[in-house]
């Protein structure tokens, strides 16, 4: 285990660019939530193997001299998902891990970060807007960024698993293939939505535009979540 000191500040994640997106919101002032907002946006745009915004976040935020506390970004399960929904689709035993069916509870992650950013002002006088919060992501979703190892091999190793689920392939592979070591990953899609969000804020995700198009989606594709659900 390595061990790293700082000296005005420090910021940590798996990949570099997601760390010096939270080091330069802390050059200009900002502080340790802001960003970590920052960091986890880019975080979930360079290691798109690993994170998205489509999943939860648990926070765990400590102040000199405070009480320990969180945010449990965790969405709640889709109010038709029971047993009687999935035993009309034949699924009788377990809900499959995979697929329309298994997208059953609402993506958290994106509430996280506006908790964070409200807690930030409340408590730690946090000013900058979530714009310029979002800013790295959305140029490396626009611009692209290298792919790295850890994503092509694991594109690779799970491409048979995953090859059947909708939007899969266009928006994770190349010519039907795992993108190459170094090749230009760009995501516009995403882009687009975290451009909405740093427009709109993040309750558009459950409330807005964004929160219409989700939910038609998922409905298309099978899912039980509904616009309901992300209210």
């Amino acid at each position: 285990m390595q061990q790293k000191w700082g000296i005005r500040g420090m910021a940590v994640a798996p990949h570099s660019l997601a760390s010096e997106s939270a080091l330069g919101v802390l050059k200009e002032g900002g502080n340790a939530l802001e960003a970590m907002i920052a960091a986890a946006a880019t975080i979930a745009v360079v290691y798109p193997h690993m994170n998205s915004i489509g999943g939860d976040s648990f926070w765990v935020v400590h102040s000199p001299g405070k009480t320990m506390g969180g945010i449990d970004a965790c969405g709640a399960a889709a109010g038709l998902a029971t047993k009687n929904w999935y035993a009309e689709r034949g699924i009788t035993k377990a809900i499959p891990f995979r697929g329309a069916v298994a997208a059953n509870t609402v993506a958290g992650t994106i509430s996280g970060w506006g908790a964070a950013q409200q807690l930030s002002k409340t408590g730690l006088r946090g000013k900058l807007p979530l714009s310029r919060l979002l800013a790295d992501a959305i140029y490396y979703a626009e611009a692209g960024v290298p792919v790295t190892y850890s994503q092509s091999s694991l594109t690779a190793k799970k491409r048979a698993e995953l090859i059947d689920i909708p939007g899969f392939a266009n928006t994770f592979l190349v010519n039907g293939q795992a993108p190459a070591v170094g090749s230009i990953f760009k995501q516009d899609r995403l882009a687009k939505t975290l451009r909405q969000i740093a427009r709109k804020g993040t309750e558009d995700y459950y409330r807005g535009d964004l929160a219409e198009l989700l939910a038609k989606e998922l409905t298309e594709l099978g899912s039980p979540l509904r616009l309901s659900d992300l209210h």
